[in-house]
């Protein structure tokens, strides 16, 4: 039986996980020395997400969070996923226990609070392929892989991007969703904006289709990026998600603590008509799952509202 206090700090740092529009669509549920992780589809997002595979994706992240978290404390964890199979919501049930610490997890717990989504511009430095590395070898161990687009396939995938936006931003319901999540910082959740502004910014995004501006801006970020890769895998189903979840909080955790922030240019995965072309431009037969652009920010960006840890953690019977 682990302490409640125990239990409440895991999981507060597995809840330092990114989520698609800071959705946060995970529910935790303590049961004697095991912490089940659950999909919340009440946070989900039909029109960019229809299928779950970002809310997939994002539970994942949360996952490996929380074999972090674990690790730091000094508790070996035995994971073990979609324990009722990929239709159901019990995403994975996390043993914790006494004995060895997941071998090279316990010294990322310190980049789980310093791991931003860095949304702007980065400083026009390149990234040292050593620190490239280190970055594929973190989404390597978790079953996954990252292909670097340069050159070439690098203008190719911001077309892409930009394709993407002005196709979302082109359907009334993607807005509509969109400034749903929009909310002042004080809501633990969503894409914060000040609380004044928020009733008028979520009323342009609903009424304007802002496509053009959007896309020329991301385009430049992505063409900008020093470092601009697609995690794929093998599969393309829950598990494949999960565990693409589980390799992209690994690497950023890692790039963190080699100085590099990321964000995400997902538009030409969001978009069905557009996957392929992002595969076919990646040269790859696997499934990309992620686009993400690396970097070295300018400044520090204080950390996304989060819920509290009350909102996403039940406990039961031992």
């Amino acid at each position: 039986m682990l302490p409640t206090e125990t239990i409440r700090t895991l999981v507060e740092q597995a809840c330092a996980a990114p989520s698609s529009h800071n959705t946060q669509p995970w529910l935790f549920r303590a049961h004697g020395a095991a912490i089940e992780l659950w999909a919340d589809r009440t946070r989900a997002l039909p029109v960019n997400d229809p299928f779950d595979r970002e809310l997939t994706v994002s539970c994942g992240a949360a996952l490996l969070s929380l074999r972090v978290a674990a690790a730091a404390a000094g508790f070996g964890a035995r994971v073990d996923l979609l324990p009722e199979g990929p239709g159901s919501d019990w995403l994975a049930r996390i043993e914790i226990a006494n004995g060895a610490p997941e071998a090279g997890l316990a010294p990322l717990a310190e980049a789980l609070r310093r791991r931003r989504t860095y949304r702007k511009a980065f400083e026009n430095r390149p990234v040292p392929e050593d620190v490239m590395w280190a970055v594929e070898q973190a989404v390597a161990a978790e079953g996954a892989a990252l292909v670097t687009l340069a050159g070439e396939s690098r203008q190719q995938a911001a077309e892409l991007v930009a394709d993407g936006d002005r196709l979302q931003w082109d359907d009334p319901r993607w807005r509509r969703e969109l400034a749903m999540w929009m909310h002042p910082r004080r809501a633990g959740d969503g894409l914060s904006v000040p609380a004044l502004a928020a009733p008028i910014a979520q009323a342009v995004v609903r009424t304007f289709d802002l496509g053009q501006g959007v896309a020329a801006k991301d385009q430049q970020l992505a063409t900008a990026s020093p470092w601009l890769g697609v995690l794929i895998t093998v599969q393309d189903d829950a598990l494949a998600w999960l565990n693409a979840g589980q390799a992209l909080q690994r690497a950023l955790l890692v790039g963190c603590q080699l100085g590099l922030q990321a964000s995400y240019l997902n538009q030409p995965i969001q978009v069905a008509v557009l996957r392929p072309r992002l595969q076919a431009v990646a040269g790859t037969a696997g499934h990309p799952q992620l686009l993400i652009r690396w970097g070295y920010s300018g400044d520090v960006l204080p950390a996304a509202s989060r819920r509290a840890v009350e909102a996403v953690l039940e406990f039961g019977a031992g």
